[in-house]
């Protein structure tokens, strides 16, 4: 006999439905929804909490010291991660108030300050080692693949899943522009430099399978044309976690190549930071910040405003170093 779930486990459940059907979420937003949900589910249900209307302020404090006391791995979660929790329950309370279902209002939950993000971003010259890193790749066909990631992310700005969901008949090399859906399932046009363009025409003509996507995976020990002879099967692009670790043995062999120092600056290097390297370039360039916001599918000015402050640090450095020198 199935064990009958409470009410605060029925809402919750047709809370993230209702996100996957009327907001139309993606999958990733959804696990995340469930596992922060989850989390304050469970530990309601230790407070003996199983009703909606019986969630209140004080519960909330509670909830929000065991986060702050939560130990995963050793490590206590950040801020931001917390905040995570509660913009969930948030969103859920506010989604049970739409429903007119008792519960505590959701503007009484007050998220804790986090420190001013400062992303990582590398300058021109550090993307191009970055790039010519990919050279050191023996099998040809990998080569051409990670030369043309890097160069589409850097000329595009795109975020990692939106390049590993390409697929080949959606991007339009003669015209070096192309629509991604992004978060928020929002419709958004891209541009890819000539060099970025050129670069994955030769990667696409090195190709003869008949996958869809745009980024595939490639085998290393085999020879092109074995490779090609396999790939009439080839189905899967690559995922997140597979770019994840072409920046990191690329990082390396970069700083390798500077004789043991580090080609990039020391840089924490992630699949976003080409994302945040895009941005500040344009930035830095004297583009409008609306339409970088625009560029890179950003709802809201605050989040693109987060590159202004980085260009006015760089322009404040050359300042520095170049201004009045003649004295």
């Amino acid at each position: 006999m199935t064990e009958s779930k409470t009410k605060l486990q029925r809402y919750s459940l047709q809370f993230l439905e209702y996100l996957e059907i009327e907001r139309n979420r993606s999958k990733l937003t959804l696990r995340n929804y469930d596992h922060y949900l989850k989390r304050f589910v469970d530990f309601c249900a230790k407070q003996g909490v199983t009703d909606p209307e019986d969630i209140d302020l004080e519960l909330v404090r509670s909830y929000r010291l065991f986060l702050n006391r939560l130990s995963p791995k050793d490590k206590t979660l950040k801020v931001i991660t917390q905040n995570y929790h509660l913009i969930s329950l948030r969103s859920f309370l506010k989604y049970l108030a739409k429903r007119d279902i008792s519960s505590l209002a959701p503007e009484k939950i007050e998220l804790p300050k986090t420190p001013a993000r400062h992303p990582e971003f590398l300058n021109t010259e550090e993307v191009e080692r970055l790039i010519e890193a990919t050279q050191s790749e023996k099998n040809k066909l990998t080569r051409l693949r990670d030369e043309a990631i890097f160069k589409t992310l850097f000329s595009t700005g795109l975020r990692i899943s939106e390049l590993t969901n390409l697929k080949q008949d959606q991007v339009n090399l003669k015209r070096g522009e192309f629509s991604v859906r992004g978060k928020g399932d929002k419709l958004r046009v891209v541009f890819l430099s000539d060099e970025s363009a050129q670069a994955l025409a030769k990667y696409l003509e090195a190709r003869e399978d008949n996958s869809k996507y745009l980024f595939i995976r490639h085998k290393a020990k085999e020879s092109v044309e074995k490779q090609i002879e396999s790939m009439g099967e080839v189905k899967n692009g690559l995922t997140p976690r597979s770019i994840q670790r072409l920046i990191k043995k690329y990082v390396k062999i970069a700083d390798m190549s500077a004789g043991g120092g580090s080609a990039l600056g020391g840089k924490k290097i992630t699949p976003h930071t080409l994302r945040h390297s895009f941005a500040t370039d344009l930035l830095a360039n004297g583009a409008d910040i609306r339409a970088v916001q625009e560029m890179l599918g950003h709802a809201s000015i605050s989040t693109t405003q987060i590159y202004t402050h980085l260009t006015n640090k760089r322009l404040h450095d050359i300042h520095e170093q170049f201004h009045n020198k003649g004295k």
